[in-house]
């Protein structure tokens, strides 16, 4: 979809508002691809904001987003089929089995012959044994396990995850986090297969509240504060316990609304 020198995701100076209240203000970041950016911060910071806009679900009020080098108000249709999106609506279709709604959703993204991939993707978050069972009888976690295999199902190059580990028991969560670990190549991840279609690390954007589990799978970290960039900075070994506090300090009421990063890196 792009050249390895440029962005797959760059954004600049995107403003949303909502009337006279404004979830983002001049948000400006760059994702190169295969890297794994994770995205902190406070309630009401602007993060699930930012995510449906990168996904197209919602416009910006200013600014513009490139993903791929190509505009994505003026071709989200032919990106959305680059996007993997999971978001706090798993858009799934509660009167389908859990094979019937990948089988639906293979159909969209135009994919031949995808049983194999339905059965690796059901396999791999350990939904297989229910793929004949209608969605409305899952739990809440189970649903959240079938939408991140329909995010996954058609092989994406981009992946947008917003806490896609909310009402994910531990064990759930820990299958997650090996997952995402794979997708991201992070070093000591156990690949599961070619069937699971981890061939190559994807470019991902993961929004989370766990620092240690967003540390883990992060190239580079952003903390956003009031609708701005308050904080970025290349991973580099850092620590929960030295990110803790540099989080603390951004996401404080009194903090100035500042965009600075580790050695001016911040936009």
């Amino acid at each position: 979809m792009s050249e390895t020198d440029t962005p797959m995701i760059e954004v600049k100076n995107l403003v949303k508002a909502f009337g006279s209240k404004y979830a983002l203000r001049g948000v400006s970041l760059r994702v190169m691809p295969g890297e794994s950016l994770v995205i902190f911060g406070p309630n009401g910071a602007g993060k699930t904001t930012l995510v449906r806009i990168l996904s197209s679900l919602s416009r910006p009020s200013n600014g513009t987003v490139r993903i791929g080098g190509l505009d994505l108000l003026k071709h989200a249709d032919g990106i959305r089929r680059y996007l993997g999106v999971v978001s706090h609506a798993p858009l799934l279709y509660d009167s389908l089995t859990a094979e019937e709604n990948l089988r639906f959703f293979a159909g969209l993204y135009g994919m031949d012959k995808p049983d194999e991939r339905i059965k690796a993707m059901l396999q791999r978050v350990g939904l297989w044994g229910r793929r004949g069972d209608l969605v409305r009888t899952f739990s809440r976690g189970m649903v959240q396990r079938m939408a991140i295999a329909r995010a996954l199902l058609h092989d994406p190059e981009v992946l947008l995850l917003d806490e896609p580990d909310t009402g994910l028991d531990p064990q759930a969560a820990e299958m997650l986090h090996g997952l995402l670990s794979e997708l991201s190549r992070r070093p000591g991840a156990v690949a599961s297969g070619s069937a699971a279609g981890i061939e190559r690390p994807r470019t991902i954007v993961t929004v989370t509240h766990s620092i240690e589990r967003g540390l883990a799978i992060a190239d580079k970290v952003v903390i956003l504060a009031n609708g701005r960039v308050a904080f970025e900075s290349p991973v580099d070994g850092m620590t929960a316990a030295e990110f803790r506090p540099i989080y603390d300090e951004k996401c404080s009421p009194s903090a100035p609304p500042t965009t600075a990063g580790v050695n001016g890196g911040g936009r």
